[in-house]
């Protein structure tokens, strides 16, 4: 029973590898997509898949988050017992904030008690995927599982720190273990946990004390809270993508762990072809979305038509006399006459000024570009005033001011 399970959402990282963007904002609220937020996909599939007892844990930096909650899903009934609840560190275990995952569940352990579910459903606020959770939860019922990880193949893929579990022919878990480079792809019987767990309440409880007891949070919940289940008790992987469940079947599963992988995954929605389709009509990405005009295109100053092409704009572009390719503009972006956009994501209110050009560029939200400037075209230049990935991203801060120029 769907109603039975109790989500807990982990959304307290800090995103170190995605600054300057995680400055002021910790990983689950980065934007993305041209309107979302990375937390919105989990609290969408717990919401299509009849989740309605949500707790986020938050931590870092968290308050561009929880007004997001705020804004965009305050949706679910109180009176129902319907609630998604953000939940910082309360120092009800100590004097220490979450210092890891299975501390900020073990500090929250009476609000599982408190609970009328029997089931625990794990998650993370900051992977892009559809995954009907229903279905998984369904899953572990039909196994009698103690516990159930979701997992993806590998298929030749390395997915760094992600730990890995060897099954059996029947996809009960043999062993866990964390990842190294190249292994999951030359062994058939070895997946990738996803970071998704349905374990029994009552075990998660247990096991919670036991370990705090001991002294073993060390921070990888398979490894802290679930490998000492193996050998007695029947622990299931869950495969994601399989033809189980209503949406999973793409396969589409993303980590953003690095300035690169959230720019190239962001440009990947641009394909003819994008491996996540946001237009899916049966299960839409839920967010908040201001109150903006459509986005247009009208001539500039100049004359010069405003053109967009294959890009994503969000309510209230204006692009006035500019020209936007391959791009991605968050709400409220303006482009002034004759200047130029490409292969770039720009964030809420931004600005672009006459005749600036800007390409392999991400811009955080309320930057002011001048006239003429130009971002993405001379690597020294941008290397004194912003950071530059490693494939050559340049990433212009939250309130950037340019000097003046005279």
């Amino acid at each position: 029973m769907i109603d039975k399970t109790l989500a807990i959402v982990l959304a307290g990282g800090s995103g170190s590898r995605l600054r300057p963007l995680t400055e002021h904002r910790t990983k689950s609220a980065l934007p993305f997509g041209g309107k979302y937020r990375l937390i919105d996909f989990t609290l969408s599939n717990c919401l299509h898949s009849g989740l309605r007892k949500v707790l986020v844990l938050t931590q870092y930096k968290s308050h561009s988050l929880q007004k997001h909650l705020r804004d965009g899903w305050s949706i679910f009934i109180p009176e129902l017992g319907e609630y998604i609840t953000a939940v910082p560190p309360q120092m009800r275990a100590g004097n220490s904030w979450y210092t890891s995952i299975p501390n900020a569940i073990y500090q929250n352990r009476h609000l599982l008690q408190r609970s009328s579910a029997d089931l625990v459903i794990i998650l993370h606020g900051e992977h892009i995927y559809r995954m009907d959770y229903a279905a998984m939860i369904d899953f572990h019922r039909q196994q009698k599982s103690i516990a159930t990880l979701a997992c993806i193949e590998p298929e030749g893929r390395n997915f760094g720190a992600f730990g890995t579990v060897t099954v059996d022919e029947d996809n009960r878990v043999r062993k866990f273990s964390r990842n190294t480079e190249g292994r999951a792809g030359r062994e058939k019987d070895v997946l990738i946990t996803m970071g998704v767990y349905v374990i029994a309440m009552r075990t998660l409880l247990e096991s919670l004390e036991k370990n705090h007891a001991a002294g073993h949070f060390s921070g990888d919940f398979g490894l802290d809270m679930l490998a000492d289940l193996v050998p007695d008790n029947p622990v299931y992987a869950y495969r994601f993508g399989k033809a189980s469940g209503r949406v999973s079947i793409d396969k589409f599963w993303r980590d953003v762990d690095n300035l690169d992988g959230f720019y190239r995954t962001n440009m990947e929605l641009l394909d003819q072809y994008a491996p996540i389709n946001i237009y899916q009509e049966d299960w839409p990405i839920r967010t908040y979305s201001g109150q903006y005009p459509p986005a247009r295109t009208i001539p500039g100053d100049s004359g010069s038509e405003g053109l967009f092409l294959n890009s994503i704009a969000a309510g209230g572009v204006l692009i006035a006399g500019g020209g936007v390719q391959h791009s991605i503009l968050f709400p409220r972006v303006y482009l002034d006459d004759q200047s130029i956009v490409e292969n770039s994501i720009l964030f809420d209110n931004v600005r672009v000024g006459k005749k600036a050009r800007i390409r392999n560029a991400i811009i955080d939200k309320n930057v002011k570009v001048p006239a003429g400037e130009t971002i993405g075209y001379d690597e020294k230049k941008d290397k004194l005033r912003f950071s530059i990935s490693e494939q050559g991203i340049v990433v212009v801060p939250r309130d950037y001011r340019f000097e003046n120029k005279s």
